[in-house]
């Protein structure tokens, strides 16, 4: 008999189990989730697509803990976060979740190294690690020398790289970006999805993006496109050599 203590499998990073979320009551109810199952382990690079009005903008919301669902369970790490408190959710996002936006969410008179700072502050760390951490997110990103310009005097592409430093400086488990190249050109998106894809493959942050557009949806190394509040396929991609 082998007196070995069995091995306990660490719980997904995210997992849905047939959560639902609607708006509104009676006739004008409106059902944005309908009994999703969802399940996203760390280290995933995972892009979720669909048409308008298909959900996969609330699913975000809910993974990032902005909103819960009306019926169902999100587990994250194994913890049922519609059981939390809403200053425990605020600590999950501060502590746990970066977040990218298409219209980068800058302080336009602010400089790139304050606006990366401003999560460390909300933290409450010294200016000195708070600077520090700063001027290495936006090396990571490709902005040294860059750290005293403010936003307003960046390009799109530049601004957004100050964006995705701001969401990793506190160093999270899931980087969230929601149609994170909607404002740039074709080139700066691909430089983007280079950074997005380099920061899950060689620092290990789970990626989970929403976009329409089925080239950069190609960075993921899975798809899950929402169709009508549910998940209408969910397709692995290859590697890329």
């Amino acid at each position: 008999m082998d007196a070995r203590p069995a091995v306990t499998a660490a719980p997904p990073l995210i997992e849905f189990r047939r959560v639902s979320r609607t708006y509104g009551s009676g006739e004008a109810i409106v059902r944005a989730l309908a009994d999703v199952d969802l399940v996203i382990r760390e280290g995933e690079f995972v892009a979720i697509m669909g048409p308008s009005g298909s959900g996969k903008s609330t699913a975000m919301n809910v993974i990032g803990c902005l909103d819960t669902p009306t019926s169902g369970s999100y587990l994250f790490e194994g913890i049922p976060v519609e059981g939390l408190t809403r200053n425990q959710r605020a600590m999950v996002r501060r502590e746990l979740l970066g977040f990218v936006f298409q219209g980068f969410n800058l302080l336009p008179r602010t400089t790139a190294l304050e606006n990366v700072d401003l999560p460390l502050v909300y933290r409450g760390l010294p200016p000195e690690e708070r600077r520090s951490r700063a001027m290495q997110a936006l090396a990571s990103v490709g902005l040294k020398g860059r750290e005293q310009h403010t936003a307003s005097a960046l390009s799109g592409g530049q601004q957004q790289r100050v964006a995705i430093a701001r969401a990793i400086v506190t160093d999270p488990l899931v980087l969230l970006a929601d149609e994170p190249t909607g404002n740039l050109d074709t080139r700066t998106s691909r430089e983007i999805m280079d950074l997005v894809t380099a920061l899950n493959r060689d620092r290990g942050i789970t990626v989970v993006m929403v976009t329409h557009e089925s080239d950069i949806a190609a960075y993921a190394r899975r798809i899950v496109r929402f169709v009508d509040g549910r998940i209408d396929s969910d397709t692995p991609q290859r590697e890329s050599a």
